[in-house]
């Protein structure tokens, strides 16, 4: 995940590099006489490097502009912490400010996808943002007892 914009400006960087070197590779493979699929499979493995690079610029770029997904689940907490500060236009600087913390702890954090943080730091963490988070519970189907005794034959 880019969290930043010097990893952003890295990562296209990057993408521009790896483009020219998959245009090169497939031109030398291509006067190697190689047949297309020859080709297709010496490339795979460059070619899968560059997609997932793409989409995390990509992904970025969402971000950047406000479009965020859903929280699903505390999993992904960390993940939308950091999303969220994207969204808001705010660096690592500024939301380090916020907290009172220096910049390199949210670094950190953010690196480590704020890998075990508490409800209490999240909470911290979400009013430094000015977010309001909501949640909504699924609650499982209960089964009627008597209705299990009669598929079960009791």
């Amino acid at each position: 995940m880019i969290r930043n914009e010097n990893e952003y400006q890295e990562a296209v960087r990057r993408l521009r590099e790896e483009q020219e070197r998959l245009a090169e590779h497939r031109k030398r493979l291509e006067e190697m006489g190689l047949a297309a699929d020859e080709v297709k499979r010496a490339l795979d493995p460059l070619r899968s490097f560059h997609e997932q690079l793409s989409e995390e610029v990509e992904s970025y770029e969402r971000l950047k502009r406000g479009e965020l997904g859903e929280l699903l689940n505390l999993h992904g907490l960390g993940t939308t912490l950091v999303a969220l500060r994207i969204a808001l236009g705010l660096t690592q600087r500024e939301l380090a400010e916020r907290l009172g913390v220096h910049e390199s702890q949210v670094s950190r954090d953010e690196r480590n996808e704020y890998n075990a943080i508490t409800v209490d730091r999240a909470s911290r963490i979400l009013d430094a943002l000015g977010v309001e988070l909501r949640s909504a519970f699924e609650q499982p189907v209960i089964r009627n007892q008597g209705s299990r005794r009669a598929a079960v034959g009791e």
